[in-house]
């Protein structure tokens, strides 16, 4: 808000309450000298003055303004100052390692300072001036942590392994940050997955996603029932308190309405699990895809065969049905500009470089050609039933054949028209690579597939819909694009391809889906 639209509030507020201001922290004056705004300084990122007053938080313009009082910064030797706060997995390897790219690549010599266990930061210096610019603040602890600090004004950046949850969202918007779940004010950094693991010493390598959660539950006591040996499992599980441990009950546990066993091992950070795990040769746990260290990943397998597996592409594409989105939040106030070049930073093709020799999945989008799919399509044929025809599977393959499938998928949220928290962060990556050309001169097929619970004929329907809508919204969000230069269309073959068996309501979920090919 600029200064004389302050005054205008200022006025307002004035005249209504008869107040008259107290100085606090800061006082703020006009050149002129005819209005002033006192209050508590919340922050300045170099250009702007973050304030709270008695008319609330407000947001001045630091140009053509005066500051006095023992909050003020130093203007001459500005240092900007940004807190993120929230998962230790996220904070500490793959921040730190972007951070520093981000260092690298504009000219800064970045410096790590360690305070204690959950607490360290950084310090980013001009190489030509050898001037201080920046310092970011680090608080790993977990995604609850992160939300707590952000409500408390104490971080400008959340890092979970989970979304955020309705009733911090309500908290954060009636706190004056915005929509939390709004494209700019949430994105996937990064992918992660959730995966069963046990020792290497353990001959049980599959699980079904249902006794997956009966082993959590308690109800699969024994390693006997899932072809081990004759042996009580023990149960490992991350904290509650982490985004991992909150997804692993949403995910796992919450689809069958099942609870946790009590009698279970819980861990702060998951490579701790993973370790745990991997040295008791009757241990059971969950860990994430980047922290399974020397643990024995278990692949997923349905009822009628089907099986999926924990891959990087797997897990980029969404085909695994237990992938989790590393999220970074902001609140609806200006970041210093150094930490909006940062979040621009994070979304570029370096950082993808980044994500990927961190060990977690990177988002850049990548062309998977047919003949590296066979067993889709084989598994399209032998899923095929009465309600999916021949000629059906003839169009589908005369019409995927001659192009690629890209690495990038959409899914809606339970009983919703709205794209879920991975396909709304995808719709932007899609349309910067439109806004960039990448496409240029290509075909791009927005293809909707569905489960087959239902009519096809009516599957079908549903599947081009919610194609259409992915194309409409990626269209629509890809402002600066030239649109004369790409085809975006739309197509769909219903229940054709299954990724996962038809008889859960996980499977059902992860063969509900909109592809995206390109030709």
């Amino acid at each position: 808000m600029r200064l004389r639209h302050v005054a205008i509030f200022a006025a307002y507020f004035l005249w209504a309450g008869g107040t008259s201001v107290q100085a606090q922290d800061v006082t703020l004056t006009s050149q002129d000298g005819d209005v002033e705004i006192a209050g508590t300084l919340l922050g300045y990122d170099g250009e702007f003055y973050r304030v709270q007053t008695i008319y609330g938080e407000l947001t001045v313009d630091g140009s053509g303004i005066t500051c006095a009082g023992p909050g003020c910064p130093n203007l001459q030797d500005f240092i900007a100052e940004l807190s993120v706060s929230g998962s230790a997995t996220m904070g500490a390897v793959l921040m730190p390692a972007l951070l520093e790219g981000y260092g690298q690549r504009n000219g800064y010599q970045t410096e790590r300072i360690d305070e204690d266990a959950t607490h360290f930061r950084y310090v980013l210096t001009d190489s030509r001036t050898e001037k201080r610019v920046a310092e970011f603040r680090f608080r790993v602890t977990n995604s609850d942590e992160g939300f707590a600090d952000l409500l408390a004004n104490e971080a400008d950046v959340v890092m979970s392994l989970r979304e955020i949850r309705p009733n911090e969202r309500d908290r954060a918007f009636e706190a004056g940050m915005g929509d939390m779940t709004a494209q700019n004010r949430s994105r996937v950094l990064a992918l992660d997955a959730i995966v069963p693991v046990v020792s290497p010493q353990n001959p049980v390598r599959e699980i079904s996603p249902l006794d997956l959660a009966r082993v959590f539950a308690g109800e699969i006591k024994n390693w006997a029932a899932l072809g081990g040996a004759n042996a009580p499992i023990a149960l490992h599980a991350p904290s509650i308190r982490t985004g991992l441990g909150q997804a692993t009950e949403d995910r796992i546990l919450g689809p069958v309405n099942l609870n946790m066993d009590e009698n279970v091992t819980r861990h702060a950070r998951g490579a701790a699990l993973a370790e745990a795990v991997s040295e008791d040769p009757f241990a059971f746990g969950v860990a994430s895809y980047a922290e399974v260290g020397r643990a024995q990943p278990l692949i997923l397998k349905g009822p009628c065969g089907r099986v999926l597996r924990a891959t990087r592409r797997s897990i980029k594409t969404e085909d695994y049905p237990l992938t989790a989105p590393m999220f970074l939040y902001t609140p609806a106030r200006r970041l210093p500009k150094i930490g909006r070049e940062f979040l621009s930073f994070v979304r570029g093709q370096t950082a993808q470089v980044v994500i990927r020799r961190s060990g977690f999945v990177d988002q850049a989008l990548e062309e998977v050609p047919v003949n590296q799919q066979g067993d889709r399509f084989a598994n399209a044929i032998s899923a095929a039933g009465p309600e999916v025809s021949l000629s059906e599977l003839q169009r589908m393959v005369d019409r995927l054949t001659p192009m690629k499938r890209l690495t990038i998928s959409f899914r809606f949220e339970a009983g919703s028209a709205r794209m879920d928290a991975q396909s709304r962060s995808n719709i932007v990556q899609l349309a910067r690579d439109l806004e960039q050309g990448r496409f240029d001169g290509r075909q791009l097929f927005f293809v909707g597939f569905s489960d087959g619970d239902g009519p096809a004929d009516l599957n079908r329907q549903i599947a081009l819909s919610r194609a259409e809508a992915v194309r409409d919204a990626v269209q629509q969000a890809a402002e600066t694009a030239d649109l004369a230069q790409v085809a975006l269309l739309a197509d769909a073959f219903g229940e054709a391809m299954p990724l996962a068996c038809d008889d859960s309501a996980w499977g059902r979920k992860a063969n509900r889906r909109v592809e995206v090919w390109v030709r």
